[in-house]
């Protein structure tokens, strides 16, 4: 059997078993990164290296902050500060999702998520309302939000460095003339129809009341520090080039010098850091490496792409093009997804003479579209544990608000976007 068929049959078991969910989601991860390993079909050191991947070292240094803020209480303040202004569990939805969007255009979607996972935690105990309704749409509008500018997201710039080839590019907000739209039209959508589906988990309320009162003692100072570190670690974040430390070493100094001044213990720290996200990023990141290597990404877009005839109307093969990103990016990062069909679509752009400047715009705003699954992005992986999700609660909110997101694009694209200007 060829490392692709074997690649593309673990693909397909990891699918039904993350809807089935008969055995935990982390479980199925390393069950398909085993079976990687011991088909041969990657290095044992190529399917285990998503264990020292870069997000995975963000999360445990963001779980670690958000642990802080958490755990002195200081989320829970700033959870008060918000619903002063907004009352209702819709507009906090509403808030949660403009700030996020709007953060992930200058931020990282994974460093967005990471720094407000713990604020909208202490906003679901300050309110009362279940955290599983306001998590969710951070990593919506995280994915969103990667849409308004060039730097919103690794694929954009994929794309652009694929253009710069032939002396083309994309502007600094280009990628927004769909991205803001597709924001607006999403947020409108999880304030009405959307939040009917969001899941209504609490599994986790006595665990944060019992927080709730074990922090009446902390000492104020702690709470001060735990919130200007999250605020450094935020600064250095989004001028991350300026001052040359990645994101994963920026979250790591902060999560050190959180235990180093006494504000957490070593203990809490450990205690803040969620095994099974770390366990199921880490395992089926092997997946996304094996799509890529094997070939059998490749595969799966020629096969889609083989099917259209020369006679195929463009909005078709805009539709396509656009739906195969979709389709891919919910089950490898958003990332992979676009640095594999970029080449694709250059290939297209040339074979079809259209301009590839669209057709690379509905790559990557199709790549972005990871919302129907909890490895889709690693933001979806940051709330699983802290929303208690199952992999049908993505499915049951995300797939409308690709439904929503598919029918924004579609009429802006061809108008923006001509594959034939």
């Amino acid at each position: 059997m060829s490392p692709t068929t074997i690649t593309l049959l673990l693909l397909l078991f990891a699918i039904v078993m993350f809807v089935w969910e008969r055995i935990p989601l982390a479980v199925t991860a390393m069950i398909v990164c085993l079976g990687l390993a011991l088909t041969g079909v990657l290095e044992p050191k190529e399917a285990f290296a998503g264990f020292v991947n870069n997000n995975v070292i963000l999360f445990v240094g963001m779980f670690v902050i958000g642990g802080a803020l958490f755990q002195t209480g200081m989320a829970s303040e700033i959870g008060g500060l918000v619903t002063r202004f907004a009352k209702t569990e819709r507009q906090l939805v509403v808030a949660i999702m403009m700030i996020t969007g709007l953060m992930s255009g200058v931020l990282s979607n994974t460093g967005t998520a990471a720094v407000l996972i713990p604020v909208v935690i202490g906003i679901a105990a300050k309110s009362g309302f279940a955290r599983s309704r306001l998590l969710m749409p951070i990593v919506f509008a995280a994915a969103m939000g990667g849409n308004l500018s060039l730097i919103g997201a690794p694929g954009n710039m994929i794309a652009q460095a694929a253009l710069e080839s032939i002396d083309l590019r994309f502007g600094f907000f280009e990628y927004g003339y769909v991205g803001l739209p597709m924001l607006l039209a999403g947020t409108l959508f999880m304030a009405t129809i959307g939040y009917r589906l969001l899941p209504d988990h609490k599994a986790d309320e006595a665990r944060d009341t019992h927080l709730q009162e074990a922090r009446t003692s902390v000492p104020q100072w702690k709470k001060t520090a735990s919130l200007i570190i999250l605020v450094c670690t935020v600064l250095g974040m989004v001028f991350e080039r300026q001052i040359g430390i990645p994101l994963h070493i920026t979250s790591v100094i902060g999560a050190l010098v959180l235990i180093l001044t006494g504000v957490i213990s070593e203990k809490q720290a450990y205690g803040s850091i969620d095994a099974q996200t770390i366990v199921l990023f880490g395992g089926i990141l092997s997946l996304a490496t094996a799509m890529e290597t094997t070939g059998a990404g490749t595969a799966v877009a020629q096969a889609v792409l083989n099917l259209m005839g020369p006679d195929t109307p463009m909005f078709v093969i805009m539709l396509v093009i656009f739906l195969l990103a979709v389709a891919l990016t919910n089950f490898m990062s958003n990332t992979a997804t676009t640095a594999l069909l970029v080449p694709i679509g250059m290939s297209i752009s040339t074979t079809i003479g259209a301009d590839p400047r669209a057709v690379l715009m509905a790559i990557v705003i199709g790549g972005s579209l990871a919302y129907a699954t909890p490895i889709g992005m690693p933001a979806n992986v940051m709330v699983l544990g802290p929303g208690g999700y199952t992999f049908k609660d993505y499915a049951k909110a995300g797939l409308p608000l690709i439904l929503v997101s598919t029918i924004v694009s579609m009429v802006l694209l061809p108008i923006l976007f001509p594959f034939f200007p």
